[in-house]
């Protein structure tokens, strides 16, 4: 008793476009619900160094800058009033010395000028060797 003699089976479809309806509704539900962080907003916690002292070298060229802005270059204080007159005191120090390295030691609270200052004086001065020094994490 084969009632469907004659007629062909139709193979099964997946019908993907109420699938796609869907899927476009949960992403633009997901588009205007969601909230983005401005860059400016970003809380930043400064690492500290867990790293072994290094030696002295030679070629060491010693920049200190405290809280207000003083500058000692390699244990002589310096007229920093302009950077001008820190690439002077820079080329000065560094004139005795091959391929020196600038180390730059700045207070925790001194300010993000004091630090760039001493880094634009050290290109005008021909120093790209710069390092910082930093506290060791207890």
């Amino acid at each position: 008793m084969n009632f469907q003699r004659g007629k062909v089976k139709e193979a099964p479809e997946i019908n993907l476009v109420p699938l796609i309806d869907v899927m476009m509704v949960i992403l633009i539900f997901l588009m205007i619900s969601t909230t983005y962080s401005k860059y400016t907003e970003l809380q930043i916690n400064l690492p500290t160094a867990d790293a072994d002292k290094q030696l002295e070298r030679a070629n060491e060229l010693s920049v200190l800058v405290n809280a207000q802005g003083q500058y000692v270059v390699n244990r002589a204080p310096t007229d920093a009033s302009s950077v001008e007159n820190l690439a002077a005191s820079l080329r000065q120090a560094a004139a005795s010395m091959k391929d020196p390295i600038v180390v730059i030691s700045a207070d925790a609270t001194a300010t993000h000028q004091s630090v760039v200052k001493v880094m634009e004086a050290a290109r005008m001065a021909g120093l790209s060797q710069i390092t910082f020094t930093t506290q060791a994490a207890h």
